[in-house]
């Protein structure tokens, strides 16, 4: 395949060029120069006007899959994630049963290898069954493929546990994904804590909920050598805390997700409005402000989605009835590159930067780099396309997001993974 006239964006190696890039049968980028010559029949995709970068990683995702599968599966996650862009993602372990054990990591990613649009990445469970009671046989799901460690959904509340698991971790050169939330200071809270929950009638979640542990699990990480990875940053003192923590040198990294630099607290329209219960919240203009600072200043590392897709039913019965969480794989690129981009936060690199090579280089895998010799995961994203977010065009099982019928510019054209087209998608 040949990609010609498009936009090379590679932060790997500091390319910003027009260039044409040529994928070999083999799946790896063999050239990447001005005007190569098609050769031996091969495709040409005119990538005129688009950027062209690293497959987009994702960090965090929900595909529902064993146990929740009317919520999304591997198959129906994998489709959005190629319409989102991306040839990666890691896939959380709060399925049922819990991803927890050697067979439950090569189950996951032997499904989606047949499958063939993408890696999906099974994250290994802390603990057994997610209960926080005993650790999880951590050595023998490295050995099975994992390639990164979460409780997320909740998590490790007793510190002498979660310390023991940095410490094997560490040993392993595996990262830990910390979900940051105290839950004995939750108290059944469903949307941030302020005057828009007070006025809505609503028991609100304090920024302490998420600080207290992003602070504990910092202190583990510097005190066992673990790599700690921050997910779902929403406070301004997580991002002071990353901040902080880089300075000193610790091995630490964040994420935020668009919901979070995009809105507030009050964007919420009323409390039957589930679309916009997410954990954590919708936090204050000021937590999104830093959120958006910290993408700047590279105090936050990743762009990631938190792709948590339920059913409509579930999604329907407002804050108080509703679980937490909402789709985001398929709107993540256009959305960043608006509100982002355009607005002059990040550069188009930056970006890619923020959604493939930091992701690649946190979790230790291939992807994040299209220069001769690397794995042809390749995004085309055409920037000048204009449109609206409707989730009728979802593929994704999941359609509950708010944002429906927000304008948008940029597309996703082309997925490419391992030299072949995963999107669009073939028609079956």
């Amino acid at each position: 395949m040949l990609i010609s006239n498009g936009l090379i964006l590679n932060p790997a190696t500091d390319t910003r060029e027009v260039l044409d890039l040529r994928i070999a049968e083999d799946g790896m980028v063999s050239e990447m120069e001005k005007h190569l010559e098609p050769q031996n029949n091969e495709e040409v995709l005119d990538a005129n006007g688009c950027y062209v970068f690293p497959g987009l990683i994702d960090l965090h995702v929900h595909f529902r899959d064993p146990g929740q599968t009317a919520k999304e599966d591997l198959y129906s996650g994998s489709r959005a994630a190629v319409a989102g862009g991306y040839t990666g993602v890691f896939a959380m372990p709060n399925t049922l049963p819990v991803a927890d054990s050697p067979e439950a990591i090569s189950d996951v990613q032997s499904r989606s290898n047949e499958i063939g649009l993408l890696s999906v990445y099974q994250v290994g469970a802390i603990t057994k069954g997610m209960k926080g009671q005993e650790l999880s046989d951590i050595s023998a799901m490295v050995q099975a493929g994992c390639k990164a460690f979460s409780e997320d959904g909740k998590s490790v509340m007793n510190s002498k546990m979660l310390r023991h698991a940095m410490r094997e971790f560490a040993r392993l050169s595996v990262p830990v994904f910390s979900h940051c939330e105290d839950i004995d200071l939750v108290e059944g809270g469903v949307m941030n804590a302020g005057e828009k929950a007070a006025s809505f009638g609503l028991p609100g979640i304090t920024n302490a909920v998420e600080n207290i542990i992003a602070a504990r699990d910092m202190m583990l990480a510097e005190e066992t050598g673990a790599r700690l990875h921050l997910c779902h940053c929403s406070t301004k003192e997580s991002v002071d805390f990353l901040r902080d923590a880089k300075k000193k040198g610790l091995k630490v990294t964040g994420e935020v997700c668009p919901h979070h630099f995009l809105l507030t607290e009050d964007d919420i329209p009323g409390p039957d409005h589930g679309e916009y219960k997410m954990n954590p919240p919708l936090r204050s203009k000021a937590d999104r402000d830093a959120l958006i600072e910290g993408l700047r200043t590279n105090a936050l590392d990743v762009i990631s989605t938190d792709h948590a897709p339920h059913t409509a039913e579930e999604k329907s019965k407002g804050f108080l009835g509703s679980p937490f969480g909402i789709v985001g794989i398929e709107t993540v690129l256009p959305l960043t590159y608006t509100y982002l981009v355009l607005k002059d936060v990040l550069t188009p690199m930056q970006m890619v930067e923020k959604m493939s090579y930091n992701p690649a280089r946190i979790a230790g895998i291939p992807g994040g780099d299209i220069s001769p010799g690397h794995v042809a995961n390749i995004t085309i994203f055409d920037p000048a396309a204009k449109g609206q977010i409707r989730s009728e065009h979802f593929y994704s099982k999941g359609k509950s997001m708010p944002y429906e019928g927000m304008p948008v510019s940029g597309q996703v054209r082309y997925t490419i993974y391992q030299g072949k087209i995963s999107f669009p998608l073939r028609k079956e």
